[in-house]
């Protein structure tokens, strides 16, 4: 009985800080597992991610797809100064969100200080949750950092 009610809590905690995604998520494994689905549970924790970064990939690739985006477009963003900064930026963020993928299978109860971090972000600072994925890459990131400090003394 514990699993549902972190995912009501959750639900709560989603509506709260405006974040849809996390609200819609804890219902849907909340109806999974109130209907007696929890052999699924397994499957979507090892294919849900995938899942979700091949939607995200959708997302941003359908510029392209649209033709709302020409070759001379991206040849023009890509020879500007603020081009090459938001390719260094992209190529950055990605691997901050490798690292953050790697952290969260390593250990995924992080989840819960993300998503509490996170409400606290969108409230207080008025932040735009983004997902879990960067969240979790920048964990790594002051992790590495403590590690360091600590490593010091």
């Amino acid at each position: 009985m514990g699993g549902e009610i972190v995912l009501v809590v959750l639900i709560i905690i989603g509506l709260i800080g405006r974040s849809p995604i996390i609200s819609t998520a804890a219902c849907v494994l909340l109806i999974v597992k109130l209907i007696h689905l929890d052999r699924y549970l397994p499957t979507i924790e090892r294919r849900g991610m995938e899942l979700g970064l091949l939607f995200l990939t959708f997302s941003v690739l359908v510029p392209f797809a649209s033709e709302r985006i020409h070759t001379k477009d991206i040849m023009g963003a890509l020879w500007s100064w603020p081009g090459a900064l938001a390719l260094i930026g992209g190529a950055t963020a990605t691997y901050v969100n490798g690292k953050g993928l790697e952290m969260l299978k390593f250990d995924p109860q992080l989840i819960v200080g993300l998503v509490v971090g996170s409400i606290i972000g969108i409230i207080f600072m008025r932040g735009i949750p983004v997902g879990p994925l960067m969240a979790a890459g920048i964990t790594a990131i002051l992790f590495k950092i403590f590690q360091m400090i600590a490593d010091r003394f």
